[in-house]
């Protein structure tokens, strides 16, 4: 019985290693080397949303952090016109930006009218050719929001059509209402930065936030967390392509 025990024991154990990340490609994102990254959201408050308090880690290691909006949250106010949604939107982004210290760019998709077409994809691949990014993160594709699924192809195609040059990174917003079946390869332990990620986060005045702190970020960052043994972490799944091929 005990060797029957001991070979139990020994694939469990075996199973548990396949499917969980060593402590070494859990934090590969931190790993020092990337000296540019660009985090491309659909809406404002998004890329703070997914990736805030990587973006600030990112920052503090002397990589150069990028804020792209996809869009200027165009239909994100009820009652305000898409042009005033959008000027107070944009005005939001560069707020937050400013707290963190990051640059915001924008592009021009129209918020809950985003496209895939070709001019759309060369507006993605122009931006990547211009900015020379070696690291990008943007939204995980299986999402309940089309600005979310359309800005994550355009990425995805971008990254294709560019040869591969950097490493691309998928990550979760409101998992189980937004994003759906995410499951992480990698991690960022954002505990340090965390209330910093908030607050950039809450600079989004017009969308009334607060509720989502404890109700979606508390309980997400927090699993994530626990996950990767702290007390917040934000989640990642890479984009694996043998670059020697």
């Amino acid at each position: 019985m005990k060797i029957k025990h001991l070979i139990i024991a020994c694939c469990f154990v075996a199973a548990f290693a396949l499917i969980c990340p060593t402590a070494a490609t859990a934090q590969d994102i931190m790993a020092g080397h990337y000296k540019k990254a660009l985090i491309v959201g659909a809406h404002p408050d998004d890329p703070e949303s997914m990736c805030g308090g990587t973006m600030l880690m990112l920052k503090e290691q002397g990589c150069e952090v990028v804020c792209v909006y996809f869009t200027n949250g165009e239909g994100g106010i009820p009652g305000k016109s898409e042009e005033e949604a959008a000027a107070i939107r944009h005005q939001e982004a560069l707020n937050s930006c400013e707290l963190m210290g990051i640059r915001p760019v924008f592009l021009t998709q129209i918020d809950g009218r985003s496209e895939i077409n070709k001019d759309r994809y060369a507006e993605m691949k122009a931006l990547m050719d211009a900015e020379k990014p070696d690291l990008v993160i943007t939204h995980w594709p299986i999402d309940c929001h089309r600005d979310h699924r359309n800005c994550s192809l355009l990425v995805f195609d971008a990254w294709r059509l560019g040869g591969y040059k950097f490493d691309l990174y998928y990550t979760e917003v409101m998992s189980g209402l937004q994003s759906l079946n995410f499951t992480p390869t990698s991690y960022v332990d954002i505990t340090p930065v965390r209330d910093l990620k908030i607050k950039a986060y809450l600079c989004h005045v017009s969308q009334n936030l607060e509720g989502n702190v404890p109700k979606f970020h508390d309980t997400m960052e927090g699993l994530r967390g626990r996950e990767f043994q702290c007390q917040w972490a934000e989640a990642f799944q890479k984009v694996i392509w043998n670059r020697k091929k």
